[in-house]
This record gives structure tokens, C-alpha cells and sequence, in this order.
């Protein structure tokens, strides 16, 4: 093998400068030196500078045709990498490199060894290959669902495609998993990869088309918004004071626990079987104030519908080699954040008695439901299984574009952490602060990311990589909405309702197939639809607004309204002694309620003292 540079100049431990002689190398290689104590070492390039003698005044000539001869030499930076010892530990050098030491590129067998990629494909999820090199990237699964994972990306950079690719190898390996999806983007995984631009990256990756529709179940709380799935639905029977407490936002007070206890146990002891239309009912009976704020939310979350026969049960989300999606699009968000944080507490505590397999929980927009800030109804619970899911076989997985907003407590659990382009100031020290061996180099690398590229670091993988990302089995769901043709379609079709209700309601028009015949021209010709243009010049435009003048040609035909007859000065007056009447009423009403009130607040303080 041909070396590609020389060691030059002052020569340290962590880094060296080389002379490159090979002009093909290129910025993020792996490199490979030999040390004299600890034997090849690893290396990877940092930087590569040209270095010239051309200076500002012989630029000048230059710029105005004099021929000027420029002295150049390239020369390369590496950051260690480091090397295994014979416990397999990765230790660096710690006498520098000798100057003058050959320096070449690194060996399949010396990257794989120092890095920890090991193509294991029984127990590894294949993600993509090793920037600049051909070799496969693994992630360790055992240590992807033991320890968590984060994936970080600003809006657009792919986030949810590298998602995807890691659904689609857990799906592989059988791994049971629950996606939390806000938007829908992940029913995708039932259908294969159809994308030409992946099609045509397929060889290069070793990968076929492929959907997992026998692998994937979806559930939804409003199944019509997300017809396809299968409804969502929680259990409303005897649920006592800490399953209501679930439904609750977590900044309400003790005072309505104390509420819900009671009227708990008082149904146990009176019924078998008891809803929350009882609950309701009996909290209505409670002479406490507070009770107004448990009714208006039982009430409310009772009008979403996600209580119902028959319930869902855990073991049906949860299963040997399902992916489970609970979609979530068109849902409210206070409505999601009781739906996972119900869900999330349910899934851990099956995990702590064994009743469902070790498993992957999967958190789209972590931001919304672990916020650093601001607080959350979901935030406790995940909280507790990114620090204690390890214990219980439940894993975790975070998807953010806003590093900076999600809790540092959930953040630092995540081991393996998969990085996409990060531009924003506060996200990049968010990640710099919790990866761990993550080189200025590397920061700097995280903003200017290519499209199809993620750095990779945590797991069996001990220093940060990079790698191109390889193209999904499945069709990708998360495609940014095209704005000009969508915005086209939608000013066509209206156009064309229109043109077939003006037919409907007047057919005398466009008998003679030119007045109306527009439904082939609706192309646009100099600014204006040649629909318009041609009824213009044919004089049919003025027939047809005098024909329908007054008429909203939008809608069925309506019968006309009589017109009122202005009112006579005792009726006026008639009107305003009733209006005058009714604000009367309204006051003595709200004087009635307030003492009610006051009434029901002295007897509280009275019970409150004994």
C-alpha cells in the first residue's frame, strides 16, 4: 500500500500535521500511522489545507494577466482515533508520533476493530455505510433498546427517514414497538419503497423494496380523521382516584385527589361496576367548589370519545415482532399528551410485571411531551423510564428538532444518540454538552451535514462516525407538501365545482356548447383562465351576470327571504322595556349564584375547622 503523506512539523499524542502527497484524500477519512510503542493507531482527517506562496501584490498581477509561478503543498490534520490494547480497550498513544512517519489510509480490519463495527446481522440494526469507506454501520440492538436512543435534526434533515430505517430494522429482528406519531407520517411503513431516487440508490445499499403491512398495526382515537386505523379506546370501568388522576393536567391541586377519592370509594361500596358518567354524577354532588374543574374536564375529555367498549388492551399494542403506531394526527394536543402519558404508564408498569415483552417506545416531537420547560403531563413518566425502563426491558427512543427544548434528565439517558444538520446555536450545545468524545471537528461537521448523512455515536459505536444513511425498505411518509402545486390543485377544483353548479342551476346557459363548454380551458392565457377570456369575447360573461345576478352560484337555490318591515316607534319602545326586563333577571340571577357560592365556601371553612 502507497503511503498518502509524511508526519511534519511539531508532532503531540492527540493530533499531527502531514504532508499530503496523495491528492485524492479528502476531509473525514480514516488514516493509519505507526507509533512505536503502541503500533498502528488510527487517525481520522480533520482538515486539509492548500498552502501557497502567492501573495496579496503577485495576486494583483496575476488578476491583470501577468503570468505569476505559485509554489503549493497540501498538508492534513488527523485527530486520533486511537488503537485497542489486548483487553480490547481503546486507549490513545501516550508518547507523540515520530516525524517523518508514513502515514496511510486505514485498513477495513483496523476501522472496524478501533471503532466497534462489527457486522453482526443477527443481533445489529443496519443503518448505513461508513462515510468515505465501504463498510456496513451496525448498531448494537440489545444496547439501542437497554440504554435508549435520541434522534436530533433540524426541521427537514431527515429525522424521520433514519427513524423509519430503525423501525424497519427492529420490525426485522422481531422487536416489539410502540410509535408515538402526531402527524401521521409513519402508516408509510405498510407499503415499499416506490421513490425513484431510492430505487436508484437501492444496489449501492444492498436493498429491496419492502413494506411491513403484515408487521404493523395502527391505532387512532379518531378514526375519522385516520380512517385506517383501528380505533383507540381506553377503559371508563372502576377506574379509582390515580387512574382518573392520568387524565388530569398535573399542575391541578391535592384538593380535587381529595375529591376523586372520595367519590371512588364511595362507588366501590355501592356498585360492582361503576363509569364515568357516575363519577361525574357523584362529583356534581360535592359540595366542594373545587369540583367544577373535575366536571368540565371528565365532561370534556368524555366528549373526545377515547373512552369505550370494548377497551384496548396492552397485550394487543404489544407484541412479539408488531409495530404498533398510534396515530395522533388532527388530535389536540392536551388530548395527545393524556393519550401518552396514560399509555406510557400502562406500557412500564406491564414491563415491571412481564406481562408484555421487552420493548421499544418510540416518542416523535419529544419537545411537546419531555419540554425542559414549562412542564408536561407526559414528562413524569418519561422521565422514570428513560432512568429506570433499563431495569424492565422498556426502551426508549426521542425524536426532536429541538434539542435545546428537551429535558436534559431524558436527554442524558439516551446512549446512542444519531445526529442530522443542526444549525441552531441552542440545539448545538444541547448535543455537544451530552455526547460524550465529540471533537470541535465533529460540531462543526453537525452544521454542515449533506442531506443523507447522520453522525452516529453510543452502543457498540465508541467514537463519534458519520455515515450516509441507507434508503428505506418502505415509502417514506414524512415528504414535505409541495406549496405551488398543491396551491394550483387547489384553485382548479373549486373552479370546476363551480362551472357544474352554474350548468345545475341555470341550464338554459350553455346549450349551444360555448357559453359553459370550459371544463378542457382552464389553462391560464395572459393572467386570466381562458375560460373568462372566451366568455368575454363571446358576450356569454354578460349573459351570465345578468342571468345570475344575486345568486350564490356556490350553493343549492335558496327561497327569498321576506323583507322585514322597519319597526314603529311603539314597537321599538316594547322591545327595549323586554331587554331592559331580561338584564334585570340576569343580575338577580348572578346575585342568586354568588351567595350560593359564598354559602358553599362558609360551610367548607366550617368543616375545614373541625
Amino acid at each position: 500500500m502507497d503511503p498518502i503523506g509524511i508526519i511534519y512539523g511539531n508532532v503531540g499524542t492527540t493530533e499531527f500535521r502531514f504532508a499530503v502527497s496523495d491528492r485524492s484524500v479528502k476531509r473525514n477519512e480514516y488514516v493509519e500511522v505507526s507509533h512505536p510503542e503502541c503500533g498502528s493507531i488510527l487517525g481520522q482527517i480533520s482538515d486539509i489545507t492548500r498552502e501557497t506562496d502567492l501573495s496579496f501584490d503577485r495576486a494583483q498581477k496575476l488578476s491583470i494577466g501577468e503570468e505569476v509561478p505559485i509554489g503549493e503543498q497540501v498538508a492534513g490534520l488527523v485527530t486520533v482515533v486511537g488503537y485497542r490494547d489486548d483487553r480490547n480497550t481503546l486507549l490513545f498513544p501516550r508518547t507523540p508520533f515520530e516525524a517523518g512517519t508514513k502515514v496511510f489510509k486505514a485498513s477495513e480490519k483496523l476501522v472496524r476493530s478501533v471503532l466497534g463495527l462489527k457486522e453482526d446481522k443477527e443481533t445489529g440494526a443496519y443503518v448505513g455505510i461508513l462515510k468515505g469507506h465501504d463498510i456496513k454501520v451496525y448498531i448494537d440492538i440489545n444496547g439501542l433498546v437497554q440504554k435508549h436512543a435520541a434522534i436530533l435534526a433540524k426541521t427537514g434533515g431527515g429525522k424521520s427517514y433514519i427513524l423509519g430505517v430503525l423501525v424497519e430494522e427492529l420490525l426485522k429482528k422481531g422487536v416489539p414497538l410502540v410509535i408515538i406519531d402526531p402527524h401521521g407520517e409513519y402508516s408509510s411503513l405498510m407499503h415499499p419503497n416506490n421513490n425513484a431516487k431510492d430505487l436508484a440508490l437501492m444496489d449501492k445499499f444492498g436493498i429491496k423494496p419492502m413494506g411491513f403491512a403484515d408487521k404493523v398495526v395502527e391505532y387512532s382515537t379518531d378514526v375519522s380523521i385516520n380512517k385506517t386505523a383501528v380505533p383507540l379506546k381506553f377503559d371508563e370501568i372502576n377506574l379509582d382516584a390515580k387512574d382518573l388522576v392520568d387524565f388530569m393536567d398535573s399542575k391541578k391541586g391535592g384538593t380535587q385527589l381529595g375529591i376523586l377519592r372520595r367519590v371512588t370509594r364511595q362507588l366501590m361500596a355501592e356498585k360492582k361496576f361503576y363509569t364515568i358518567d357516575d363519577i361525574i354524577g357523584l362529583v356534581k354532588k360535592d359540595k366542594n367548589p373545587s369540583k367544577w374543574n373535575i366536571i368540565n374536564t371528565f365532561e370534556y375529555i368524555q366528549s373526545t370519545g377515547i373512552f369505550g367498549e370494548p377497551p384496548t388492551r396492552i397485550s394487543d399494542l404489544v407484541k412479539e415482532g408488531q409495530g404498533t403506531i398510534i396515530n395522533l394526527k388532527g388530535i389536540s394536543p392536551d388530548i395527545q399528551e393524556m393519550v401518552v402519558a396514560r399509555m406510557s404508564k400502562k406500557l412500564f408498569l406491564a414491563r415491571k410485571l412481564n406481562r408484555i415483552p421487552p420493548m421499544m417506545l418510540v416518542v416523535e416531537e419529544a419537545h411537546n411531551f419531555c419540554p425542559q420547560q414549562g412542564g408536561a403531563m407526559t414528562l413524569g413518566v418519561l422521565r422514570t423510564i428513560a432512568s429506570e425502563g433499563r431495569k424492565f426491558g422498556l426502551g426508549l427512543t426521542v425524536v426532536s428538532q429541538r434539542p435545546a427544548k428537551i429535558d436534559k434528565n431524558v436527554l442524558s439517558q439516551c446512549a446512542t444518540q444519531i445526529i442530522l444538520k443542526v444549525t441552531n446555536p441552542n440545539d448545538l450545545k444541547a448535543i455537544c454538552q451530552s455526547i460524550e468524545g465529540l471533537t470541535h471537528g465533529m460540531e462543526e461537521n453537525i452544521q454542515r451535514l449533506p442531506m443523507g448523512s447522520a453522525i452516529i455515536t453510543g452502543g457498540n459505536i465508541v467514537t463519534p462516525i458519520i455515515i450516509e444513511v441507507r434508503v428505506r425498505h418502505s415509502k417514506h411518509g414524512g415528504v414535505s407538501v409541495p406549496i405551488l402545486s398543491a396551491a394550483t390543485q387547489a384553485r382548479k377544483v373549486p373552479l370546476e365545482e363551480m362551472v357544474e353548479k352554474m350548468r345545475q342551476a341555470h341550464p338554459e346557459l350553455g346549450e349551444d356548447g360555448e357559453d359553459l363548454d370550459l371544463r378542457d380551458e382552464l389553462d391560464e392565457v395572459d393572467g386570466e383562465d381562458k375560460m373568462h377570456k372566451d366568455m368575454k369575447d363571446s358576450g356569454g360573461l354578460e349573459r351570465l351576470e345578468e342571468k345570475v345576478k344575486g345568486t350564490d352560484v356556490m350553493s343549492e337555490d335558496e327561497p327569498d327571504l321576506e323583507e322585514e318591515e322597519p319597526e314603529t316607534e311603539d314597537e321599538a319602545e316594547a322591545d327595549k322595556e323586554e331587554e331592559s326586563g331580561d338584564e334585570e333577571d340576569e343580575e338577580d340571577s348572578e346575585d342568586d349564584d354568588k351567595e350560593e357560592e359564598e354559602a358553599e365556601a362558609e360551610e367548607k371553612m366550617d368543616r375545614d375547622a373541625v
